[in-house]
């Protein structure tokens, strides 16, 4: 048996002899152009997330529902979280834009393996930014309802059964019951958005990841 296995060894070994074997400069090529191809799907992710959610306006649905929650200062709160929310979104695109242009220009092993800690900082910022957010948006909602009977009445008018409840319950009880669901449908929504966030993101991540390592092994 032993005789078999290093004569399989031996075999393997005069093999690997014949393949063509890549020189530091050509492994250092591709692993450049496969991290910037990554940096460039992290870009292109990120403009779609911030983009395909205002093509909801376009359903009549939406926007009626939006028109019943025609409070002035639930509006204007939305408003200034909407504002904040894609100002330093933007931000982070162009921070992406930055860091695929900078990785996409050929430098040292090095300078890359800095490029990519670089870029994976960005990237985990981004997702922590966008899962806070989602929360705070859900427990603005949850705030608002509490505290404002019209937006209450605005949200209740979606929903069957919801007059039947005023009649067994009373106001408070329903805005208590209603304050914590949202509360609590935001964060299972934000757990579920953290999982798609890295899934998705991660993936590309643990890709730039094992570039790295790469990268590590060729400079020692």
């Amino acid at each position: 048996m032993m005789d078999e296995l290093e004569l399989l060894k031996k075999d393997w070994q005069k093999k690997g002899a014949e393949l063509p074997k890549l020189s530091f400069d050509e492994i250092h090529n591709m692993l450049w152009k496969k991290s910037s191809s990554i940096v460039r799907w992290i870009l292109i992710i990120s403009i779609l997330e911030i983009s395909l959610p205002q093509l909801l306006v376009l359903f009549p649905s939406i926007r009626n529902s939006m028109a019943l929650l025609d409070n002035s200062t639930f509006n204007l709160g939305l408003l200034i979280l909407s504002i904040f929310y894609y100002a330093v979104v933007i931000y982070f695109i162009y921070l992406f834009y930055k860091r695929y242009k900078a990785i996409s220009v050929l430098e040292n092993a090095k300078n890359l393996m800095d490029k990519i800690i670089l870029t994976r900082k960005t990237v985990f910022y981004y997702i922590v930014f966008s899962l806070s957010m989602f929360f705070v948006f859900f427990l603005y909602y949850a705030l608002e309802m509490y505290f404002f009977h019209d937006v209450l009445m605005g949200i209740g008018g979606f929903v069957e059964g919801f007059e039947e409840v005023l009649k067994k319950r009373s106001l408070e009880e329903i805005r208590i019951m209603v304050f914590w669901v949202v509360t609590l449908g935001g964060f299972f929504f934000t757990l579920v958005m953290g999982g798609i966030y890295f899934l998705l993101y991660g993936i590309l991540l643990r890709k730039l990841k094992k570039n790295y390592q790469e990268l590590k092994r060729l400079e020692i």
